[in-house]
């Protein structure tokens, strides 16, 4: 309702404040204004029409009463002149360019000029920008009259019917931006949008009430996916699509009645403001008539209400009814529609409607007259203008040698003025466009932190500590994992301090551990499913010399893997002696498939996923009798090269996961390798709506990027790979979609582990590795994601001149860089080598290529401890140091340096221009704040400026003073020369 007051105060027709008094003969002129973004203006329009037979003088567009020309706006004006014009040639339209910001630009769509004695009507198509800004820069246009074939292009109509259907016809958007003249107000709007939502509703329920309760509810689909209430399937989506194509003949048939219904009271805004201007002005009905329409009288406004209401009672009544009997899955489904229902009607069926109805009458019924736009403002009400009428005739002779009008002080921008105004426009756009984009980049960077962080629980640390402290026992040098170095270490820390912390103990006090079946002994942790060790190892070998040694024992590879099953004791034959069933199966060789386990990567090798596995299944004394007789077995020999203990823990507490891996590789040379690793996860994410939400809208942002990035590719072609910020917002966008298909896989595996658990109580075994893997995949993406989103804060920084300095440097030195680059490679690589092969079998720093790179680089940065190398060659190693830092510190360090000094001079040299931006920031900012006051020489000197531009020079006005003169002596003498006429008629009648 308060949308329906406000637009009436913008419905009316404005005479126009420059009218003469005398002035007798009417056009009606009318202003569309376009409805891109800021193409409202609050500047200072004017403008001069030309005919055939006159042209005004500059006219100025002005209403006291209320804002005109806003965005999608429609301006009804009276012109009075002395005579008529004649046929219309062009009107010559512009602007001063005085809105503030944005609002000193202006789009013209098109003016409709009606001459109000003749009814005729003539176009001035613009489609055009009057701004400094945009387009050509131009804020002042002169517009030819339009003729039938440009009245016509399939374009423009489109164009026309296309903005006015979807502000008046998209029953959705057209509440918020319906034409202010229209009949079909606001609130009629939202009675006959309510009316299509409760039919939708009641149109769903009754399908899922006519429908076979047992095919819905059992019914199952590949895509099912279930968010809060919402149950979404492709069966919803179809009923809902379905339910809104069946209700829009009905929405079309109560919003054409209302649309038809007639006012009570006819408003004329044209004939208030003639009678306005000349209440003594003769108006009669033109004889044209327009084409008849259906149409209803004002009392029918109380019968669509009424049955908008009864509709509407009818299906909550209905709804109630029929809902309370539904399931708790039938009202999702039901719900599900709904909203379906009411999306595909904003997005589906109202734009093709529009769309469709559109294409269909610029085909079929093209009309250039037809404007529906104006009709509200187009009456058929036309002036008598009677020429013949002797007074106004012998005036009009009388001064027509004297008929100089007024003139008005216009302020016309010269050439210079624009370009100045041009300049600071487009440093006010940059500014804001600087502002915007910050502010949506520091969203878009909370968003993705918060997204990141809820990722991690942030006791993921203390979980890993607490189990790390739990199982390496680093504190008891009998025990400690991390110390194992021989076989006989391993056994002993399997069964004195693994397997005793795989079970859950008495008390301190001796008290049974109550309600904590499967948790393991330090009484936090429950042990999913139980414990597996698995074996490697590799195929007998021979030796090459067999004349030292017959069998020799090779390292592990996928090749030479053993895959064979065997009896306990590693042997082919069938023994005597029974063992349990764990001991057995622990010598039978299992595939990956069947273990459900991948490919491990360790510190020395890579390791398949089969073996042979020994599952710690059992009570405390059975997995202490078993180990024991695995270690009688020689369950590891000689032939043995690693073995993965595999641990899935969940601490309920903190709701995490824990995937435990122990890993011991046994070398060829003897030595064992122990390491450890304890990965966390945390399945149960986007648990509270705020992270949901940060989600959606990150993923919005997403899609957002995705299109301007295409946008730039379309314009840029190949040449967008070149750009380092284009690489940056492409890291962004596919890191962030592959984040996505990973949660989802992820979420699916965390279903599948929930389902599990409820399933087996828990005493079942789930292998996390996979999980694991991908989780780290995933924390490696978000990890990603927040860095490009912390380093696209950088183009932030573009327009500061000390930043732009930098990356010309940078640019002028690209060449000259990557020679060197090349260059450094080459000596790099060769000390790599040098330093490995001298001190490869010496130092711990050079046994492999890797360390060894490591340690040139530390060498590189002065961080090297050189008694290491002096300890492992006493002349080679400081010789080849001394040679390094010769030919790397000093020479190559001392190139690069002078590369980047040259191209800063060349750069600082050749500033660019686009660095006076951020200090125009900052003044705006300053002055905004008031951090900062003027001084007095800035404030006189805006003062002159203000003057000189509202400065007259009275030789420049002397010409407008003597046309006043003239105007008031000539009307004082036509007001005599009346007067004594009207004296001598009354004499004449005595």
């Amino acid at each position: 309702r308060f949308q329906d007051l406000s637009n009436l105060k913008k419905i009316g027709v404005t005479p126009l404040l420059d009218n003469h008094v005398s002035d007798r003969y009417y056009y009606q002129i009318i202003v569309l204004t376009g409805h891109r973004q800021n193409a409202a203006t609050k500047s200072k329009v004017y403008f001069v029409l030309s005919g055939d037979d006159d042209q005004t003088h500059v006219r100025t567009f002005v209403d006291p009463y209320r804002e005109i020309f806003q965005r999608g706006g429609i301006d009804a004006f009276i012109m009075s002149v002395p005579k008529s014009l004649g046929p219309l040639n062009f009107i010559r339209i512009w602007h001063d360019n005085s809105g503030p910001g944005s609002s000193a630009s202006w789009f013209l769509k098109y003016i409709i000029v009606r001459d109000l004695q003749t009814m005729e009507k003539f176009h001035f198509i613009s489609q055009k920008w009057f701004a400094v800004e945009k387009e050509d820069g131009r804020i002042e246009r002169l517009l030819p009259v339009a003729s039938d074939s440009e009245k016509q292009q399939f374009s423009y109509l489109l164009t026309k019917k296309t903005y006015h259907s979807v502000s008046d016809q998209h029953l959705w958007f057209s509440i918020f931006s319906c034409p202010p003249a229209a009949k079909f107000t606001c609130v009629q709007r939202c009675t006959s949008c309510f009316v299509l939502l409760f039919s939708s509703m009641l149109l769903n329920i009754m399908y899922y009430d006519l429908s076979n309760a047992a095919k819905t509810s059992n019914r199952t689909s590949s895509f099912d996916l279930a968010i809060g209430p919402l149950h979404i399937t492709p069966e919803q989506i179809g009923i809902g699509v379905m339910v809104e194509v069946l209700t829009l003949i009905p929405s079309i048939l109560i919003v054409q009645f209302f649309r038809r219904i007639r006012s009570r009271q006819q408003f004329s805004p044209l004939r208030q403001a003639l009678n306005k201007i000349n209440p003594n002005t003769p108006i009669v009905t033109s004889k044209k008539k327009r084409r008849a329409h259906l149409t209803f009288p004002w009392w029918c406004l109380f019968i669509a209400y009424a049955l908008s209401i009864l509709i509407i009672l009818v299906s909550i009544f209905f709804i109630i009814v029929r809902g309370i009997e539904f399931g708790d899955d039938k009202v999702k489904k039901w719900l599900t529609s709904v909203l379906t229902a009411f999306f595909s009607s904003i997005l589906f069926t109202q734009p093709i409607k529009i769309v469709f109805f559109a294409i269909f009458f610029i085909c079929f019924f093209r009309n250039t007259n037809d404007d529906v736009e104006t009709n509200e403002y187009i009456d058929e009400y036309q002036m008598n203008f009677n020429e013949d009428d002797e007074e106004y005739f012998q005036s009009i002779k009388n001064y027509s040698l004297v008929n100089v009008q007024a003139r008005q002080h216009v302020n016309r921008l010269t050439e210079c003025e624009v370009i100045h105004a041009r300049e600071q426009r487009i440093k006010e756009i940059q500014m804001w466009s600087i502002i915007r984009e910050f502010i949506i980049y520091f969203v878009f960077f909370f968003l993705i932190c918060s997204i990141t962080f809820a990722s991690r629980e942030q006791n993921s640390f203390l979980q890993v500590q607490h189990l790390r402290k739990y199982f390496l026992n680093t504190r008891q040098s009998t025990n400690d994992y991390t110390q194992i170095t021989t076989v006989t270490q391993f056994w002993f820390w399997l069964q004195n301090s693994f397997i005793s912390n795989l079970r859950s103990q008495q008390w301190y006090n001796n008290d049974i551990p109550k309600y904590l079946n499967g948790y393991i002994n330090d009484k936090s942790n429950r042990l999913i499913g139980w414990a597996t060790m698995r074996q490697l190892r590799v195929k007998p070998s021979t030796c090459s010399d067999q004349r030292i040694m017959k069998i020799c024992e090779k390292d592990y590879n996928f090749f030479n893997e053993d895959e064979e099953s065997y009896s306990p004791g590693w042997t082919n034959q069938t023994l005597d002696e029974t063992y349990s069933l764990s001991i057995n199966n622990s010598f039978q060789y299992r595939t990956s498939n069947e273990l459900n386990t991948y490919v491990f990567v360790g510190e020395h090798g890579t390791y398949n996923g089969g073996g042979y596995v020994y599952e710690f299944r059992g009570q405390l004394k059975d997995l202490q009798s078993n180990i024991t007789t695995l270690h009688k077995l020689q369950w590891i020999d000689k032939k043995t090269r690693a073995i993965l203990i595999q641990i899935t823990l969940y601490n309920p507490n903190v709701q995490l996961l824990t995937s435990i891996t122990f890993l011991c590789e046994f070398l060829i040379t003897g030595e064992i390798i122990s390491t450890s690793y304890f990965q966390p996860l945390n399945f149960f994410t986007f648990t509270s709506i705020f992270q949901l939400i940060c989600t959606i809208i990150y993923m919005s942002f997403i899609i957002y990027f995705m299109f301007i990035q295409i946008r730039v590719f379309l314009r840029l072609k190949w040449k967008y790979f070149q750009q380092f910020w284009s690489l940056i917002e492409l890291g962004i966008i596919v890191c962030s979609w592959t984040s996505v298909a990973i949660y989802i896989w992820r979420f699916k595996e965390s279903r599948r582990i929930s389902s599990l658990f409820k399933e087996t109580n828990g005493y079942v075994y789930i292998n996390l590795q996979l999980a694991a893997y991908v989780d780290n995949l995933l924390i490696y993406l978000l990890g990603f994601c927040c860095f490009f989103g912390m380093v696209k804060f950088l183009q932030l920084l573009r327009f500061d001149s000390r930043l732009l300095l930098f990356i010309q440097t940078l640019q002028r030195a690209q060449k000259e860089l990557i020679s060197f680059l090349m260059m450094f490679s080459i000596v790099y690589i060769s000390f790599v080598c040098l330093f490995y092969f001298l001190f490869v079998s010496n130092m711990l720093s050079c046994s492999s290529l890797l360390s060894t790179t490591q340690m040139l680089f530390e060498m590189t940065l002065m961080k090297f401890d050189t008694s290491e190398l002096i300890e492992a060659d006493a002349f080679l190693g400081p010789f080849v140091f001394a040679i390094f830092m010769f030919l790397v510190v000093f020479v190559c360090l001392s190139m690069f340096l002078s590369i980047i000094n040259e191209s800063f001079r060349k750069a600082r040299e050749n500033p660019v221009e686009n660095c006076e931006i951020f200090p125009f920031i900052m003044r705006r900012f300053i002055c905004w704040s008031g951090l900062k006051r003027l001084s007095m020489t800035t404030i006189y000197a805006q003062r002159d400026t203000q003057m000189r531009s509202q400065y007259c020079n009275p030789i420049e006005s002397f010409s407008d003073k003597i046309d006043q003169m003239l105007v008031k002596i000539d009307k004082l003498y036509i007001d005599q020369k009346i007067e004594l006429k009207r004296l001598d008629k009354i004499q004449f009648s005595n």
